[in-house]
């Protein structure tokens, strides 16, 4: 894929965060962090859910794009924005383009949920379906910029949206001053290597734990390889994980190789299960990508230790129909037992 990049990982720093939240106060509110018994019951100590699923898009993503177009020139806005994504990152820029009076065409592939695609559509974006991966979206998203001029807004490995995503470890410093243990959906590596970034700086201590669905967990496969590689996407509940991550990756898979103390990968029934279980306790709608923090809890995978937990609930942005079927075979089970 073209790439145009020329930094490097040197060139972030946590000021770049804390630039960030300035940038997008006009835009994203902080999001609440709430105690959840239960799960506390299960980790034999505080655990604590940071709802990034109440933002307007229903996800994290929003603060990432935020930062990165507020960065953008008079010029580059008036050209318009483009960008490439397995839904949350596309509604996301969609999004803040709207409210900036901004063109915004998302490229997307054949496997994006319904759900999703039309979140976009009634966010107003231009919008391209193309091949069956994220990095064929990306293509057609870059030949956009060499035809139109259109600046491509990275769904994780830009500095601009590492430090925006990397607001949520400033919130979290700020309500768990006990925190010692971070659960982090990992795909691409933007929303972990912010908050790693985030926290680390001033707290190298705490432990931030990536999780990935088993099914084409690509930065786990790179990360084991020692090198950005590349995999065939498979269906799975966590789609808002798929997606390469570039084999001319500048940023995300160094900083996820030095913030990440440990990764787990979960497989399909304990995402489902997991998504069922806080619809039943806790009157919340995760998306699989989301439900994969909750599974290491409930699945005793995160090593005890003092201190609080904090989950990342990336999002809740999921079809009505992969609800229904995991609610229902969640309830069949119970009736079992």
């Amino acid at each position: 894929m073209l790439n145009q990049k020329k930094t490097n990982q040197r060139d972030m720093t946590i000021r770049a965060v804390w630039e960030a939240r300035k940038r997008i106060s006009s835009i994203i509110n902080k999001t609440p962090c709430i105690q959840s018994p239960i799960l506390s019951e299960k980790a034999g100590r505080n655990v604590y859910l940071k709802l990034e699923n109440v933002h307007d898009i229903g996800a994290f993503k929003v603060r990432g794009a935020a930062n990165k177009i507020l960065s953008l020139g008079e010029d580059e806005k008036k050209r318009g924005v483009a960008t490439y994504s397995t839904g949350n990152h596309g509604m996301a820029v969609a999004y803040v383009a709207k409210k900036l009076g901004i063109d915004a065409t998302v490229c997307i592939s054949n496997r994006v949920p319904i759900a999703k695609v039309d979140s976009l559509k009634r966010l107003g974006a231009k919008i391209e379906i193309v091949g069956e991966s994220q990095d064929a979206a990306g293509e057609r998203c870059y030949e956009l910029e060499k035809e139109f001029g259109m600046t491509v807004i990275e769904p994780f490995d830009d500095p601009f949206v590492i430090a925006g995503q990397g607001t949520i470890g400033l919130e979290l410093l700020e309500d768990l001053p006990n925190l010692t243990d971070v659960i982090v959906p990992l795909s691409g590596g933007g929303l972990l290597s912010g908050v790693g970034l985030g926290l680390k700086s001033s707290h190298p201590d705490i432990r931030v734990t990536g999780v990935s669905m088993e099914r084409s967990a690509v930065m786990y496969e790179s990360l084991k390889a020692g090198k950005p590689i590349q995999m065939e996407e498979c269906e799975t509940l966590a789609d808002s994980l798929l997606g390469g991550i570039g084999l001319d990756n500048q940023y995300t898979f160094s900083m996820v190789q030095q913030f990440m103390d440990d990764v787990i990968l979960i497989p399909e029934d304990e995402i489902a299960y997991s998504m069922a279980y806080m619809m039943d306790k806790h009157r919340i709608i995760m998306e699989g990508a989301a439900a994969t923090g909750v599974a290491a809890i409930l699945g005793d995978k995160i090593p005890y230790q003092d201190g609080d937990i904090a989950v990342i609930v990336s999002g809740h942005n999921v079809d009505l129909s992969v609800l229904l079927s995991v609610a229902q075979d969640y309830f069949f089970k119970k009736t079992l037992f």
